[in-house]
């Protein structure tokens, strides 16, 4: 399958897919592999059971993950993108002379786990992962336990949907870095709307639209949108200043970076960073933040 050199250089997934190495593997995603017009062998990207079988055959092979189950209705991440945040976050932290003992906390964490056990198998990193909805942690930990990773990463329910970091860091709590895939829709009916633009794009016309990566409100919604959720995000991230090196979370639109430089600097920000990343037809941003000066970077280094 065709190659995508807008990932970062260490994602595995930049030259493509090799299918019979992925259906090798595991076996059970050889039902969903058909040849299209061009002689080469895919999988219908419409299909959200193909879709998951893909990308679990790709924890398989490339980040030793043997169980990865959870609720079809829930979402399903695209691995080779979920990766590449991780690895620009390394970036990031290598730039600050970060690199051991590093813990990250991860918001939002879902029922795939999937910052977690990325980041994990590919730099051997500590999580934490928070999630507001119960029944997807526990999805979360039982692919903890399967995969032998529950002493590397702990789990937290946050008990108020109103709030993000409150309630979830405590006073002795440290992180290396913040990260987050927020939820980028106001509505159900906004996310099925972005859900038939996309099938279009994929040259596909259902009668009844289909999220390819699943999803439930929880995990593709927020009042207010993506806009409410990260005023809301830089906001408690400004009380928590000493106790994180570098925050960070993806960023969906474009034109919200503006006005995130402009809070963030009201707030104390030192160090604003855009991390731009490319998937496929797909331009994502990363936003990266700390408020910590030149001396206490130094100070955390020799801690």
């Amino acid at each position: 399958m065709k190659n995508n050199h807008n990932f970062h250089p260490k994602n595995k997934h930049k030259s493509g897919y090799d299918i019979d190495a992925l259906c090798e593997v595991y076996p059970d995603l050889i039902p969903f592999i058909f040849e299209n017009s061009f002689q080469t062998k895919t999988i219908d990207f419409a299909n959200p059971k193909a879709v998951k079988a893909l990308n679990t055959s790709l924890l398989v092979k490339y980040y030793g993950i043997t169980f990865w189950e959870f609720p079809d209705t829930n979402l399903c991440p695209p691995i080779p993108g979920r990766v590449d945040y991780l690895h620009h976050l390394s970036s990031l932290l290598q730039a600050s002379k970060i690199n051991d003992n590093v813990t990250v906390l991860d918001i939002g964490t879902g029922a795939s786990c999937i910052y977690p056990i990325l980041g994990n198998a590919e730099y051997n990193w500590k999580f934490t992962g928070v999630d507001i909805d119960e029944t997807s942690l526990k999805h979360a930990k039982q692919i903890l336990n399967r995969n032998e990773l529950a002493d590397a990463i702990s789990l937290i329910h946050q008990k108020d949907k109103t709030l993000i970091f409150k309630g979830v860091i405590n006073t002795s709590d440290r992180f290396t870095a913040i990260m987050c895939n927020p939820p980028f829709y106001k509505s159900e009916e906004e996310a099925l709307n972005a859900t038939t633009k996309k099938l279009q794009g994929l040259n596909i016309r259902e009668n009844k639209v289909v999220r390819n990566f699943s999803g439930t409100y929880n995990e593709l919604c927020y009042k207010g949108g993506e806009k409410a959720f990260l005023h809301n995000y830089l906001y408690e991230s400004s009380l928590f200043k000493a106790q994180c090196f570098w925050f960070s979370t993806l960023v969906s639109k474009k034109e919200l970076v503006k006005g995130m430089y402009a809070s963030l600097k009201k707030l104390g920000a030192k160090d604003i960073k855009t991390i731009n990343m490319g998937q496929g037809n797909k331009l994502s941003r990363i936003v990266a933040w700390t408020f910590l000066n030149l001396d206490e970077q130094k100070k955390w280094n020799q801690n």
